[in-house]
C-alpha cells in the first residue's frame, strides 16, 4: 500500500511540475488521469479535491498570462482546464469555463468563421447546466442559442427547414421556462457577473494559501464533503423540477423530433 501511495505522490508531483511549467497538453492530462486510478473511494475523493484546488490556484494566473495571446491560444488553455476539472470532478469550474469558451468563440466568430457556435453545442451545454443545477447559466445560454435560430433569409413556411426551426424554438422555450422556474427568486445577477465573481473568489483563495497541495488531509476531506454536499443539493433540485407537471419535458423526445 505504501509503495502504491508513493507512486501516486510521485505522479502528483509530476503533474504539478507540468502545470507550473505551463505544459498544458494531452500528456499532462494523461498524467493527471493516472493519478486518479484508485480502488479506494475515500482516497480518490481526497486526491480529486487536492488536484481541483491546485488547478484553481493556477487558473487565474494562467488566464492572465494568455490575456494578450491569440484566440486560438486562449481556447486551448480553456479546453485544457475544462478537461482537467472534468477529471477532478469539479462540475462548477468545468461548466463555467465551458461557458467562457463558448462566449469567446462567439465573440471572434465574425472574423473567424470556424469558431461559430452551433445551436446543438448550446443545447448540449444548456442540458448539462440544468442537470447540474446551474439554472442561471442555462437561462443565459438559452438566449445565446436562440440567436442561432434567427433566419437570415425568409424561409418558406412549408419547407422542412421552417418546421425544424419552429420545433427547435419550441424546445428551447421549454428549456428556458424550466430554467427560469428554478432560478432562485433573489438571483438577479448576470452570468458574466457570476463568472467574474467566481474568478475573483479563486484569486482570493489563492492569496490565502501557498501554491501547492492541500495543507492537511482534513482540508482535503472537508473540500470533498463540501463538493458532495453541493452535488446532492443539485440532484435534489433536479428531481424537484422533473416532478413539476407544468414544466416537465422529455429532452430525448424533443431532440429526436428536431
Amino acid at each position: 500500500m505504501g509503495q502504491i501511495w508513493g507512486t501516486v505522490v510521485d505522479r502528483t508531483s509530476l503533474f504539478r511540475s507540468q502545470l507550473e511549467n505551463r505544459r498544458l497538453n494531452e500528456g499532462t492530462l494523461q498524467i493527471m488521469e493516472s493519478v486518479l486510478i484508485s480502488k479506494d473511494v475515500k482516497s480518490l475523493l481526497e486526491i480529486r479535491s487536492c488536484l481541483s484546488e491546485f488547478l484553481r490556484s493556477e487558473l487565474v494566473s494562467i488566464l492572465q498570462e494568455v490575456e494578450e495571446k491569440t484566440v486560438e491560444q486562449k481556447l486551448s488553455v480553456l479546453e485544457f482546464f475544462v478537461r482537467a476539472f472534468f477529471l477532478a470532478g469539479d462540475v462548477e469550474s468545468c461548466l463555467m469555463l465551458r461557458y467562457e469558451a463558448l462566449i469567446l468563440r462567439e465573440r471572434y466568430s465574425a472574423t473567424h468563421h470556424w469558431l461559430h457556435v452551433s445551436y446543438e453545442e448550446w443545447l448540449a451545454f444548456i442540458e448539462h447546466s440544468l442537470d447540474n443545477g446551474f439554472y442561471s447559466v442555462a437561462v443565459k445560454a438559452c438566449e445565446h442559442a436562440s440567436l442561432c435560430l434567427q433566419p437570415e433569409d425568409i424561409v418558406d413556411p412549408k419547407s422542412h427547414i421552417f418546421f425544424a426551426d419552429l420545433q427547435a424554438i419550441n424546445q428551447l422555450k421549454k428549456l428556458k421556462d424550466v430554467a427560469l422556474a428554478l432560478v432562485p427568486s433573489n438571483s438577479n445577477s448576470s452570468v458574466q457577473a457570476q463568472t467574474s465573481e467566481y474568478l475573483k473568489k479563486k484569486r482570493f483563495q489563492k492569496s490565502k494559501k501557498q501554491r501547492g497541495s492541500c495543507a492537511t488531509d482534513t482540508l482535503c476531506i472537508a473540500s470533498s464533503m463540501f463538493r458532495n454536499g453541493v452535488r446532492k443539493r443539485n440532484m435534489w433540485k433536479l428531481h424537484e423540477h422533473q416532478s413539476m407537471p407544468q414544466v416537465r419535458l422529455n429532452h430525448s423526445k424533443d431532440h429526436s423530433r428536431s
